[in-house]
This record gives C-alpha cells, structure tokens and sequence, in this order.
C-alpha cells in the first residue's frame, strides 16, 4: 500500500462516522442513510439500534463499523434503551453536550418496537428516534410490516391468484408519531440526500423527542438492480407514495413539492416485488389512487 492510498484511507475514516468495511448488500440504501444521519450530527452522539440489517451488518464482532458510541438493543425496545441513555446524561448534567439517538427499521418501528417508542415521545426524551424504512423485516426473511407499501409482494403477502400481495395499506406512522405533539416528525430519503441531511440537522436543533422515517430501497428484498437505489429512491418520492412532509407539535409545516410527478409505474416497473400489477391493469390503477390520494391529501402538486 503507498502512502497515497494511505492518506486517502485516514481521510476516510476521518470525515465520516459510519465507514466502509460492514457487509451490507451491494446498493443498501440503509447503510447510505445511516452515514447521512451521523454524518449530519457529528461525534457527539450515542446510538441505541435495535436488531436488525443495519446492527448485523455492521457490528460483525470484533469489528464495528461506527466512529461514535454504538449499543445494541433487542428488536423492540431501542426507543427504551435510548431513553435511559438520555436519562443518565440528564442526571450526569452532559444532555447539552451529547445528542441520543435511536435507530431501527420498519418493523423495530411501527409494529414490534412501536410500545417503546410511544412511552419515549410521551415521556419527552431528548431523542432523535430514525427509522430506516426498507418496507418489510428484510433481515429475516423479506416478511411483511405495518410498513410495507399496498400490493407489494412479501414471503409473508405474496402475490397470487386471489390476493394481489399486501392488501394493507402502508401505515402513516410519521402522522402516528406527530399525534403525540412532539416538536419534530419527518419522512426523508436517500434519494434526496440534502433534504434528508437537513432535516436531520433540524431535527437535533430541537429539544425533545424527534422522529425522522428515511426510505431506504432495498436491492434484495425489492428485486432490483443495486446500480438503481438512489433512482428507486426519487422515484417513489416523485410518484407520491412516499410523500416527504414536515410536522411540528403536531402540525404539518412543510412537504416536498413534485415539480416533475411520474407515474406509478415508472417507480414499480424495476421491482420484483410489484412485478405481478404489470400484468394486471386494475391492481395497477389501484395503487395509483394510492399515490394520487397521497398528492391530494399533502398538496404536493401545488408548486
């Protein structure tokens, strides 16, 4: 190794907090996001990550991935072990000085974890809770979530004769959260990775428990070429099913306009998981009304 690619390597491990060397899947779109969440609040920061891709394939003992404190929790409870972290620094006198966040996926989230992290924001913890929304329990088997988009094929929702996959629609868990009347909820994604950023920032300007919901496309469970992650990601933004929107004590304050809305099937057709709605008009329309509802309910049109 010379001493340029040396150098090139510190730089590296010195401009990021979350670096190379973890196993995740070619194009992981969670693994993108997470460097973009602790980039964006730099080393003072402790984080609590529930069970799932992102701790599996990051922390492979005895190696670790993380540049600031990392601590594992079980796939439930992150938002807990979060708020007795924030609790010691309180009691400590350090709250000011460290920032506490919680990382878990979809399912960690809005169906299993969804208990813990409900006491968090009543209780009004000083976290920054971050979802990072690949739609199904990816890591252990590609099952379907409260999070999974509707008619999207899962092992647990797969499409068929009678059944057009998941027949639930996607739960609106950013709304969910702001219902508690916390100072800070947000959908982002990796496909827009400035807004994602600047919402992160925002968010940790803020006192109080904060909630952020990142869509992070997933080249294995959703059946599409890792060259195509950020693509996935615009896409679903610029078809209005995955609207990006802003609400403060309990109010929403600000969505991401589509200055060039696509349809619905530019999103889907790449994906394996929706590849059954290409042969079958009606279910295609229906998702549709989906995403158009999605644009009417937020306005996104209106630029």
């Amino acid at each position: 190794m010379n001493s340029m690619s040396e150098s090139t390597i510190s730089k590296h491990f010195e401009e990021h907090f979350f670096v190379s060397g973890h196993t995740a899947c070619s194009g992981c779109g969670q693994a993108l996001a997470a460097r973009l969440v602790v980039d964006a609040i730099g080393k003072n920061n402790i984080v609590a990550n529930a069970t799932g891709c992102l701790e599996v394939f990051s922390t492979k003992c005895p190696q670790s991935s993380w540049r600031i404190p990392w601590i594992h929790s079980l796939f439930e409870n992150a938002a807990a072990v979060a708020s007795g972290i924030e609790a010691a620094l309180r009691y400590l006198g350090k709250i000011d000085t460290v920032r506490v966040c919680a990382f878990a996926g979809d399912g960690g989230t809005a169906d299993i974890g969804f208990q813990a992290l409900s006491g968090m924001l009543e209780r009004g913890h000083d976290v920054l809770f971050c979802c990072f929304d690949n739609e199904a329990y990816m890591n252990t088997g590609i099952q379907r979530s409260g999070l999974t988009p509707f008619q999207a094929s899962t092992t647990t929702s797969p499409a068929g004769k009678v059944w057009k996959g998941n027949w639930r629609l996607k739960k609106s868990l950013v709304e969910i959260v702001a219902a508690h009347f916390i100072p800070y909820s947000a959908s982002a994604s990796v496909g827009f990775p400035q807004d994602l950023q600047r919402k992160v920032k925002k968010a940790i300007s803020l006192r109080g428990p904060k909630y952020i919901q990142i869509h992070v496309p997933c080249p294995l469970g959703w059946g599409f070429d890792s060259s195509l992650t950020i693509d996935i990601g615009k896409k679903a933004v610029l078809s209005g099913l995955y609207p990006l929107v802003e609400y403060e004590g309990g109010k929403l304050t600000k969505v991401f306009k589509l200055s060039q809305k696509i349809p619905v099937i530019d999103y889907i057709k790449p994906q394996s998981r929706f590849r059954h709605l290409l042969k079958d008009e009606e279910a295609l329309r229906q998702l549709q009304k989906v995403a158009d509802k999605n644009i009417e309910y937020y306005k996104l049109g209106e630029v």
